[in-house]
């Protein structure tokens, strides 16, 4: 099987089928990052459909002696960010807190981690953590794809996990878990 260095190399040379390989390898995993940076999964597709253009357009650019991926996330990143800013939402009107689906939604919320981390980071802390834990990208290709620093990436990976940390304790302790359990 092909890395997707040598795809974008085969790419670049002018192989569609190759071209069309990273696309189906990425694709999937391009959406799930975008979910979490966009308002919408329509904002979302959109973001990973202008990030597939981008990369066929500027594909002569890229560099095979670097990581494919991390030159991939960095143009998704900057085509979420010009996706539209989340809106405040109207005020919702009370729900009866009594309403088992209500207080089933509620825990789920919360036991979800990724549901609290975006909740509770920052976009750029939320997306760093993504790209080192569900990508499993390298901290030196996160800074890279995001164009910040090393020293910054790291930083921003441990206060994130210290923080999304105490968002699930916090989550826990409102869903009645006790601490052994979260221990366990």
């Amino acid at each position: 099987m092909a890395t997707d260095e040598q795809l974008a190399e085969a790419a670049q040379r002018g192989s569609a089928k190759a071209f069309d390989e990273l696309v189906e390898r990425y694709q999937g995993r391009l959406l799930r990052f975008l979910l979490g940076r966009c308002n919408s999964r329509a904002d979302a597709e959109d973001a990973v459909q202008d990030t597939f253009v981008n990369v066929f357009r500027y594909l002569h650019s890229y560099d095979p002696q670097r990581r494919f991926s991390t030159w991939l996330y960095r143009i998704a990143l900057r085509n979420a960010s010009r996706q539209p800013q989340q809106m405040a939402l109207d005020p919702v009107e009370p729900v009866d807190s009594r309403d088992p689906l209500v207080e089933c939604i509620e825990k789920s919320d919360r036991q979800n981690l990724w549901l609290v981390a975006k909740r509770a980071l920052a976009a750029e802390a939320y997306s760093a953590l993504w790209l080192r834990y569900v990508e499993d990208l390298p901290v030196r290709d996160i800074a890279q794809a995001m164009d910040r620093s090393l020293a910054w990436t790291k930083v921003s990976l441990m206060r994130s996990r210290r923080r999304l940390q105490t968002e699930m304790r916090k989550g826990s302790v409102a869903s009645g878990r006790s601490k052994s359990y979260e221990q366990a």
